[in-house]
Parts: structure tokens; sequence; C-alpha cells
């Protein structure tokens, strides 16, 4: 071995040959496209492009006027439509080539057409591509699978894969005894970014099955996609990471001493999660149900991990922590049905009859709406006050998610004028003050 040879120059050396492997393999296809055909082929492919590129220009607004009126069509149809739309030119272009390649090869011999079979395969591999990688809802991962697939197409048709994945291997570095490439980095992304948006396209589809599943309660139906999106989204993590050739050994240990850190460390985002495991199967609240917690009334509009969204009659969406429901005082409105009995007070002056009163009470609170029929409202006196006879009225609703103050104002609206038509008074505290001492007062001052 030679000593002058620095430590440097011998790191680089199979890059330097796999380098020199590249290059030669470009020096063959450089001689190869300075044949005359060649040149002939690029100028077909040339022209081809030019004629794609005009007629998708003349026929991409028909094809817009076309879908709009599509009005009949569901979302996925608009959306492939959508898409075609956008790649009008590319789907004229394959189609003109492989015409093309298939002509040519029929007048003329199969090595005049190499080159445009070339072309055509690369943008058929773009293509196909474009609408794969569609799925994958996250733009900058949708771009890495995109350049990255379709880079590693291109090498294959050239026939150079080999030579390009020698390279990358080689431009390595360690960390302990793991030694990582940058081939064995973007294999990894690649495979995880194939196998999550796989994870996600199944969690997505099952989602709607279940959610369109009758049988299953509310509640049910969010533990079970919950439970879902875990189990595929873990596995697909830990088999990308197998078939990189990453040990789990390892990584189990790590996990685990990760694990006791973040036991003490997030103990309240583990107590949420778990809370919320709990209300998701003892199904004491589910989505659409109506509760009261503390001062904060609405109706639940999803469940969480972490906590629950409720959103109140004023548009406000408060995220209450799942531990809260679990250890506060709840009242579910709509835990076993959906009716709610309201109360409210009154009183008339002591003139009126009472029997009368408490008629008249009950057919103006039958004649709102949402108060419920099949269930009458009653109407009884409660006390003898200082200067009127106090009744309550009860009535019954089965939509607490229209709000119950504006049901109770109504109701009030209703006696108001019912009394006023049957001459029955709503009094008020009167006071008289009467006056013993008729001597006038004097100031001493005058004296």
């Amino acid at each position: 071995m030679d000593p002058d040879v620095s430590p440097l120059t011998k790191a680089l050396g199979p890059l330097d040959a796999e380098i020199s492997s590249l290059l030669a393999q470009a020096e063959a296809v450089l001689g190869s496209v300075l044949r005359p055909w060649i040149g002939y082929q690029l100028l077909i492919a040339l022209v081809v492009f030019v004629a794609v590129h005009l007629s998708a220009k003349i026929l991409r607004p028909k094809v817009s006027d076309w879908l709009r009126a599509r009005e009949g069509w569901p979302k996925w149809k608009f959306r492939i439509g959508l898409i075609v739309q956008r790649r009008l030119r590319m789907i004229l272009f394959v189609l003109s080539m492989w015409t093309v390649v298939l002509i040519m090869r029929e007048i003329t011999w199969p090595s005049r057409s190499y080159l445009l079979a070339i072309i055509a395969n690369l943008a058929t591999a773009w293509l196909f591509i474009a609408f794969a990688t569609r799925l994958i809802a996250n733009g900058l991962l949708r771009g890495l699978a995109r350049y990255g697939a379709w880079t590693w197409v291109t090498l294959s048709i050239l026939g150079i894969t080999a030579e390009a994945q020698g390279v990358l291997d080689s431009i390595a570095f360690s960390i302990g005894e793991t030694r990582l490439s940058v081939w064995l980095i973007l294999k990894a992304l690649v495979l995880l970014g194939l196998l999550i948006t796989l994870a996600r396209f199944a969690s997505s589809a099952s989602a709607a099955s279940i959610r369109s599943n009758k049988d299953i309660s509310p509640s049910m139906q969010v533990l079970a996609v919950k439970f879902l999106q875990v189990m595929l989204f873990g596995s697909a993590f830990f088999i990308g990471l197998k078939l990189v050739g990453v040990d789990l050994t390892g990584l189990a240990v790590l996990s685990g001493a990760i694990g006791v850190g973040l036991g003490f460390g997030l103990q309240k985002v583990v107590s949420n999660l778990v809370s919320g495991i709990i209300i998701l199967l003892d199904k004491s609240i589910k989505p659409g149900d109506v509760i009261s917690l503390g001062e904060t009334f609405g109706w639940i509009q999803s469940l969480g991990a972490r906590y629950v969204s409720v959103v109140t009659r004023d548009g406000k969406e408060y995220l209450i922590p799942n531990e809260d429901l679990i250890t506060g005082q709840v009242v579910n409105w709509s835990h076993s049905n959906d009716y709610v009995r309201l109360d409210i007070f009154f009183g008339t002056a002591y003139g009126d009859d009472p029997h009368k009163v408490r008629k008249i009470a009950i057919e103006a609170a039958k004649g709102v709406d949402r108060v419920l029929t099949f269930k009458p409202p009653v109407c009884h006196i409660v006390g003898f006050g200082d200067s009127s006879v106090d009744y309550i009225l009860r009535f019954w609703i089965t939509d607490p998610t229209g709000g119950l103050t504006n049901i109770r104002g109504n109701v009030y609206l209703a006696l108001w004028d019912a009394f006023m038509a049957n001459d029955i008074s709503i009094p008020f505290p009167q006071r008289e003050v009467n006056i013993l001492n008729k001597e006038p007062v004097t100031n001493p001052q005058e004296n």
C-alpha cells in the first residue's frame, strides 16, 4: 500500500470508479446521439410536442366547458376530470408519441425509432406517476415522491440504475456501528412515503365505510376509526424501517427508554388520551350530544384523542380536555334520549281565577313551535307571594341543539299574549307609605 496516499483519497476511490463508469455510459450514449437518425428522431419529437401543445390550448377550454355541464356528477368524477384537463397536453403527447413509434416501426428499421421509444416510455412513466401521486395529500411529500419516482424510472429506462445506485451508496457516513448512505436515506424516504400514503388511503376508505354503518354507534365509530388509524400508520412506519434494513431491536430499547421519560413528562397528555378511550368505550357522550359543563352549554362536534370539541349557540368552539369530562360533573341533555323538560315561572294577581290561569297557560305553551304535544305541558301553583300567585309551567322539547333560551322566550311571549287577550294581569310589587305624625316639622335654626 502506498504510504503517500491520503485517507480521503482511499475513501473516494470507490466513488471515482462509479463516476468513471457513469461517464463511460454517458460517452456511449453521446456517441449514439451523434448519429444522423438520432437527430431526426429528436426533430420528430419536437414537432410532435409543438403540435400537441397547440392542440391542448384549443381543447382545454372545450373540456372545461364540458365538465361544467356535468351537473349530476359525483365529486370524484369531477376530480378525475380536472386532473385530465390539467394533464391534457401530456396525455396527448404520450398518445401521439406511441402512434409515431408504431408507425415508424412498420415503415423503417427499429433502430430509427429507438430514441422515440425511450421518449415515449419516459413520458408514459411521468404521466402514470403524476396520476398516482395525486393520492398524496401533503404537497411536499407529493413532490418528493413524484420527482423521486420519475428519476428512478428514468434511470431504469436508460439502463444505468446499478451505476447510479453505486454512486449514491458510496456517499455515506457512520454513526457508531450504523452506516448511513445517501442511497439508504433515499430508499427509506421513498418506502416510508409510499407506505404512509397507502395507509392513509386505506384509513380514509375504511373510515368512510365505518361511518356509513348505521349499526355502529357514533362513539364506537370514532373509536374504531382512531384505532384503525393508529394500527395502519404504526404498521407502515415499522414495516418501512424493516424493509430499509433498520435493526428494530435497538429501536425497541430506545423507545422503551423514551416511553419511561414521556410517562413522567406527559402525564396530562396520557391522562387525556386514556380518558378519551374511556369516553368512547362507555358511550357517556357522543358526537351530536348536547352537554353542559360549568358555564359551557353546547353540542359535541367531534371527539379527539386529547380533547372534545363543543360548539355553543354563539358559534364559539370550546376544546375541553377529556380528563375534565371524566372527573367533572357533566350534564348530558341527550344521553339516553332527546327529550328535555324545561321550567318557567310566572305570577298573576290574586283577583284572577287560578283554574283559568292554569288552563290558559297550558294552551298557550301548546301553541309554541318545538313544544311537544304528546308530552303535554303542565302548570301548577307553587306558592302565594306578597303580590302574586306564583305558578310553574313545565313543557318538553326534543331538539335541545336548537337552543333553550329562545324556546323559553317564545313561551313567555305566548303567555303574555294569552294573558292580555283574557284580561289576566301580571302584578308587580307596590308599596304604600303612611305618614303617622301630621304636625309640620320646623327647622331648629329658624327659632
